[in-house]
């Protein structure tokens, strides 16, 4: 039988990658729609690549026309926290701007389903733990509102357009391929198990710490770390979920298990062997102190379980940041 077409935006990316390979596994073509920003060219080995911009809509009608993809999955995204804070215009640009450009241009196509990358930094400040999908949204930096805001989007149109999405609210994605093929590679890099592999490879002085004060076990954020691999296979489920009839949701991917960023450096040391310079700073604006998932939703409706724990997070980066540093 044909594969069945479908378009990964953003697909060049860390996330996107991955699930371009876990789609082809399970007999999907990824399409890969990415203007190379972030991405990386030799991360497409699984489909083919059609370079360019979410608010492009010209060029994205020349692609949806081309492959006529069943289903869409959008990853293309600004991500980096700190910097929403610092540059909140780019993000709206891009996260709102560029996204509503994209569905337009599904919509105009005659694709009638979507998988939206979205994040649990749309709930803000937790008032419950562990997070389930009817926790107050309420979002504390320009990143995660740029995610709510297509949310609501997206349920307009589910309500009103007849346009049925699956909305997917990643905890801490972390970890590699297994094959180490594909891994967490962002230029610059800003999140803590890359940062903190450089640092214990030499590459950086050391890792800093924001904050030691907030009310967890030790002071250090808490965060839901999930294995990229188990994001993918998420994502695939939320494809086929679509493609068989399922109604618009929302589901939360975690493990429902916190980790510290102490005790998260105390893992990467444990599995490189090695120790490296930890320097304590003040807060950060736009950081919740605890971030932790119920994804019982997931697993009952998607039949998702995560099967992979810290350690192996950790082991599968290392591996792939060895073998990047050893190739220069």
């Amino acid at each position: 039988m044909p594969e069945t077409p479908v378009l990964v935006v953003g697909g060049a990316g860390y996330i996107g990658s991955h699930t371009c390979l876990e789609l082809s596994r399970r007999g999907f073509l990824p399409i890969v729609y990415d203007n190379l920003s972030n991405g990386h060219e030799e991360f497409v080995r699984w489909g083919p690549l059609e370079v360019g911009d979410i608010r492009d809509r010209a060029r994205l009608g020349e692609v949806l026309a081309k492959y006529r993809p069943e289903t869409v999955l959008h990853f293309a995204a600004l991500i980096e926290v700190g910097q929403s804070v610092v540059e909140p215009m780019a993000f709206y640009e891009n996260n709102v701007i560029g996204t509503l450009t994209l569905l337009s241009a599904l919509m105009e196509a005659g694709v009638g389903t979507f998988v939206f990358s979205s994040t649990c930094a749309t709930y803000g400040l937790p008032i419950a733990l562990p997070m389930d999908e009817q926790h107050p949204q309420e979002p504390i930096n320009p990143y995660g509102r740029t995610k709510w805001i297509i949310e609501q989007a997206l349920k307009d149109l589910g309500l009103h357009a007849g346009f049925r999405s699956v909305i997917l609210r990643y905890f801490n994605a972390a970890g590699a391929d297994a094959e180490g093929r594909i891994g967490e590679w962002h230029k610059p890099e800003t999140h803590a198990v890359p940062l903190a592999i450089e640092a214990a490879l030499g590459q950086r002085a050391g890792f800093k710490v924001f904050g030691s004060d907030y009310e967890t076990r030790d002071g250090t954020c808490l965060r839901d770390y999930i294995h990229v691999e188990d994001l993918a296979d998420a994502h695939v489920r939320a494809v086929e979920y679509l493609l068989q009839g399922g109604c618009s949701d929302q589901f939360n991917l975690g493990t429902g298990t916190g980790t510290t960023v102490k005790e998260l450096l105390g893992a990467i040391e444990a599995v490189s062997a090695r120790s490296f310079p930890v320097e304590y700073v003040g807060r950060r604006d736009g950081d919740s102190p605890v971030l932790v998932a119920n994804n019982d939703k997931a697993r009952t409706v998607l039949g998702w379980t995560p099967s992979r724990d810290l350690g192996q997070i950790i082991q599968s980066a290392w591996h792939w940041h060895s073998r990047l540093n050893a190739s220069g």
